[in-house]
């Protein structure tokens, strides 16, 4: 609800999650790569605005700025509105009814709209709301450096809502860095206006590598010297010497040049022309990313400004905003060389649960002392923090990793961490490596061993015992060799089983199940489903499964479930291949149901629902299959419209003796009872489970106790 002065909408605070943090330091790292890339300044905007909308459904973001001349704002950059929707929104004057941007720029402060078919606020933009459908809209102001509001970025919603605490940070992390880019094309903008004084300088400039060799002059230079570029190219600076300096000078000269990168004073050279000039010169050290001298560039003004914005512009890059560690981004950067390494991986223990429990802001001041304690004790001066709650140390050398975890347990079990004035313990989940490649992937590995151990555990990868064996290469080519030859001989073939109608009492439909016949073998999907996912196969056999399927469809009239996978959304094809098939074997959408798998709904990725939602559109239904498997985000089921959730058989199947069995399961029928989703069972293999199962009013029942799965229909 809006407070008695509009200004502020007020909502829940609840705590941004890891998932949302993560989220908002990706943008962040996306965006400071292009700008480090030298991307233009335009299309740096639109990824802004493109990045937060992905983050809103059902929203547009906008960037308005301000002409410095007439004080009026307009739109610079937004992407998804149309350009009626860029001029209604051209040349509009900052005041207290000019839209929520108007407002912020105005008041310089944020502002919240819900309604804007009534908000005061929107009084001179009324029309423009109604005509673009804009429901709600949340601005932030876009300061310079001065503080001083130039323009301003926003969400505006097709629906009336108001913004969460995430919601609120995403638009003040997205205002601060537009301001950054706006910067940068400043500085950019003085980068170029360099480029022309250095080709049109009334005052000499010299270039030269690493050696001190000669690779550019400017033209002021040849007309002081009395050299042409060609004289000069490939010599030292040595050749312009006027012998007039003893050895201590030189040698003073290039150890301040070596210890502090600069050097500044009078000099007298030797023109062409073998006449004296004196001159004061100023010379600097240019380094490449390794810290190894890269140029030296001499010149008769100051380059101290610009070379710092170039530092701060690649500190912003491979740091992390928040602790000031290094962050991930150089982490995989200076790993690159191959050389070998020792990592550690460290993740903060239950850091979700504190969180939560101390807030947001004093989690962040958690992540502060634990980056100060690791300066501390990690004996390294390579630290990272990325991915939330992890931290990484790296070492050049082999170490004892056994040893130094088992150093740092110690010491994070006798000391505690300060957080919102209080002593807290914590403990880490590690997970290390010593190589010279793969370092990161392998060190994730034995993190997750470790994090599946418990708390402060660790684990160390072992690359012999750890990675694929030269047995299960074989065994992989073995299947992979079985899947290619079934199916250029068409010997991949759906098996059906029935599933149970619990108020019918009676089978009223199918899942079609595949299987390989080789010669008189009926082969389990269990020994080559792996090795089609690894090897790519898998949406070949899905639409084999599909064809296969529906042409059964065609001598019956019960529903069939076919199971489709991550690999099959990705090819974005599902869509198509069923009009076609659905087409030719005159099959009713209806009759078929699409089941994925629980991880596949809850990544949620975005292409992946649209897929779904067109699928859906067709008439195809939705099941979820092995439900509770995973930590099911409930939300995305609803997102996803299901029309089935499969209870995983590891609830089922002990339903009757297993009193957490049956409670998980009650919970689920109870959540799907509610939302109007109906329930299949699964692995119902006696009478007594599927007692339980009609007690519980489940609806669908899928098991050995009512059929096997077979090449025919069993009725």
């Amino acid at each position: 609800m809006k407070d008695n002065n509009l200004n502020e909408i007020q909502v829940d605070e609840v705590p941004i999650s890891l998932e949302q943090f993560t989220k908002l330091s990706d943008i962040q790292q996306n965006i400071l790569s292009m700008v480090y890339s030298h991307n233009k300044t335009d299309v740096i905007l639109d990824k802004i605005c493109s990045l937060a909308e992905t983050l809103l459904p059902n929203s547009v973001s906008s960037i308005m700025l301000k002409d410095p001349t007439t004080q009026l704002i307009s739109v610079r950059s937004a992407p998804s509105v149309p350009k009626a929707g860029h001029t209604a929104l051209a040349n509009l004057k900052p005041g207290p009814h000019g839209g929520s941007c108007g407002n912020a720029v105005f008041r310089n402060e944020a502002q919240y709209v819900l309604n804007t078919f009534e908000d005061p606020r929107w009084d001179e933009l009324r029309q423009v709301a109604i005509d673009f459908n804009i429901c709600s809209c949340w601005s932030m102001p876009i300061r310079d450096i001065k503080g001083n509001a130039i323009g301003s970025f926003a969400l505006s919603s097709f629906e009336h809502r108001a913004p969460t605490n995430f919601h609120k940070t995403l638009l003040d992390t997205a205002a601060t860095i537009v301001s950054i880019v706006l910067k940068n094309q400043i500085n950019e903008r003085k980068v170029e206006l360099f480029s022309d004084i250095v080709r049109n300088a009334a005052e000499g400039i010299i270039i030269t590598d690493k050696n001190n060799r000669i690779i550019e002059i400017n033209k002021t230079f040849e007309d002081i010297y009395g050299y042409s570029e060609s004289e000069l190219m490939g010599y030292s600076p040595k050749m312009l010497s006027s012998e007039q300096h003893n050895k201590n000078f030189f040698t003073q000269m290039w150890t301040q040049l070596e210890t502090q990168s600069h050097w500044s004073g009078e000099i007298t050279n030797k023109k062409k022309d073998g006449s004296i000039i004196t001159q004061w010169m100023s010379i600097r050290v240019i380094y490449d990313e390794n810290k190894n001298i890269q140029n030296y560039i001499s010149i008769f003004t100051d380059l101290t400004q610009l070379i710092n914005a170039q530092k701060k512009l690649e500190y912003m890059l491979y740091h992390d905003s928040l602790t000031k560690l290094f962050n991930k981004t150089y982490l995989e950067k200076i790993t690159l060389n191959n050389d070998y390494n020792s990592i550690i991986l460290l993740n903060v223990d239950n850091f979700s649960y504190l969180n939560t429990v101390y807030g947001f802001e004093n989690g962040d001041e958690l992540l502060i002392n634990i980056a100060n304690t690791l300066r501390i004790i990690g004996d390294t001066n390579n630290i990272f923090k990325f991915n939330s709650d992890e931290f990484a140390l790296l070492y050049n050398e082999k170490i004892d990793l056994d040893k130094k975890i088992q150093e740092l347990q110690s010491y994070f079990n006798s000391n505690s961490i300060e957080i919102a004035n209080t002593q807290v313990n914590i403990s880490f989940s590690y997970g290390a490596t010593y190589d010279k490649s793969n370092i990161l992937k392998n060190s994730a590995s034995a993190l997750k061993i470790a994090k599946e151990n418990g708390k402060n555990r660790y684990y160390i990868f072992d690359s012999q015992k750890d990675t694929l064996d030269q047995s299960n290469r074989e065994s992989f080519i073995l299947a992979t060799n079985l899947i290619k030859n079934a199916i250029e001989e068409d010997n991949i073939v759906p098996f059906f089983q029935g599933i149970y109608d619990n108020k019918k009492e009676k089978i009223t439909k199918y899942e079609s199940l595949v299987r390989i016949i080789n010669k008189d073998e009926i082969i389990s999907p269990f020994y080559f489903l792996d090795a089609a996912r690894l090897s790519g196969f898998l949406p070949q056999i899905t639409k084999i499964m599909i064809d296969k399927t529906l042409k059964v469809m065609t001598e019956c009239k019960e529903e069939f479930s076919i199971n489709i996978t991550e690999d099959d959304l990705s090819q974005n094809y599902l869509y198509s291949y069923f009009i076609e098939k659905i087409n030719k074997y005159k099959i009713e959408a209806k009759r078929i149901t699409l089941e994925i798998l629980e991880g596949v709904s809850s990544s949620g990725k975005k292409n992946h629902i649209k897929q779904l939602d067109k699928l859906k559109s067709l008439g195809l239904k939705i099941a979820i299959d092995d439900f509770g498997t995973e930590y099911s985000n409930f939300e995305r089921i609803l997102d996803l419209d299901v029309d089935i959730i499969k209870i995983d058989a590891k609830y089922i199947k002990d339903i009757d003796t297993n009193k957490r069995s049956y409670e998980i399961t009650k919970a689920l029928v109870y959540f799907a009872k509610n939302v109007n989703i109906l329930c299949t069972a699964e692995f119902v293999h006696n009478e007594k489970v599927q007692k339980i199962v009609n007690e519980l009013g489940i609806d669908f029942s899928q098991g050995y106790y009512f059929s096997e799965p077979k090449r025919e229909l069993i009725n």
